[in-house]
């Protein structure tokens, strides 16, 4: 029999979504049989899988030794003895991190690759702030992601209540982002709003402007204003209210103005990564932000936009 005792940052879950992160090889149709079964109690008592644990519950899992053989204690995260993070904020529950262009911000297709996600564990679990062998079921996530080749500011919670509170921010659209690019051509007109639908081609890893009659299609809104021309390149701020896969890319793209350095949707060369940069992050919040709710009206800006100097005048 193991016990698992519920932690502050372990609370408010169903029991059945707990047991999938801190017991994961114990396939999900077998927990709920176990739980039927009275083999997985709450403080010695039969429960229901959608129950609510609270901070302090005690969760006794009377199944075989083996499910647990192998839970995910040892991480890339723990590899890294010295990671290289570039922080450009951090308070007891979030942390803004400004990612460089060629970083995944998640594992995805090469195993074992160090990503954001690993560098931001590595750095809160060597400060102490974070450690695993104290929670069950959390670990410190990353609330939005860029694309590898896109560099600049994510926002990661170092809290079960930060995460919550992030991902439904993000969702109402109350955290506003902000990008800088650079662009070939001027775009017509000088600022606009850009609103049309794309769809994602995952064998080629890019997406597709489309029509709304397209049933895989999903709505991108994008609004954009030029700050500034030289030659044959322009500096445009965008700030998403969606968030699509390449959705700033192809919707310039489409306006007859590839970014600077974007081999796939047109931009040539020039640049070693397409010139995009999240540059910017408002939280403006409309409603009860909890926890968070000292963050409403402020803003934090990237330390550095390598091709805001290199190409334009224009100063933040």
């Amino acid at each position: 029999m193991r016990e698992m005792t519920v932690s502050k940052n372990d609370a408010g879950q169903r029991l059945d979504r707990f047991l999938a992160k801190a017991v994961p090889l114990l396939p999900g149709t077998l927990a709920q049989k176990y739980i039927r079964t009275k083999r997985i109690k709450v403080d010695g008592k039969r429960t229901e899988r959608n129950y609510r644990l609270v901070e302090g519950d005690t969760v006794q899992l009377y199944i075989g030794d083996a499910f647990f053989e192998t839970k995910e204690a040892e991480g890339l995260y723990r590899t890294i003895t010295e990671p290289n993070l570039s922080i450009c904020y951090e308070d007891d529950l979030i942390l803004i991190a400004d990612k460089p262009p060629g970083l995944l911000c998640h594992s995805g297709t090469a195993p074992g690759e160090i990503t954001l996600a690993d560098l931001v564990k590595a750095y809160l679990y060597q400060s102490g702030v974070w450690n695993p062998a104290q929670e069950q079921s959390f670990a410190p996530a990353l609330c939005n992601r860029l694309d590898r080749n896109t560099g600049g500011l994510v926002l990661a919670a170092k809290t079960a209540a930060a995460l919550q509170m992030l991902n439904e921010k993000i969702r109402e659209r109350e955290i506003d982002k902000y990008y800088l690019l650079a662009v070939h051509g001027r775009p017509e007109p000088d600022m606009g709003r850009i609103e049309g639908y794309l769809v994602k081609d995952s064998a080629q890893n890019r997406v597709h402007i489309a029509c709304a009659a397209d049933s895989n299609a999903k709505d991108a809104v994008t609004v954009y204003r030029t700050l500034e021309t030289r030659g044959d390149l322009s500096l445009v701020e965008c700030k998403l209210e969606t968030g699509r896969t390449h959705q700033i890319r192809a919707q310039m793209a489409a306006l007859g103005t590839p970014l600077l350095g974007d081999r796939k949707y047109g931009g040539g060369a020039g640049e070693p990564y397409q010139a995009l940069w999240a540059y910017r992050i408002r939280f403006h919040f409309c409603s009860d932000a909890g926890v968070l709710t000292y963050l409403n009206g402020t803003e934090f800006f990237s330390g550095d936009v390598p091709f805001l100097t290199k190409y334009f005048d224009y100063r933040l």
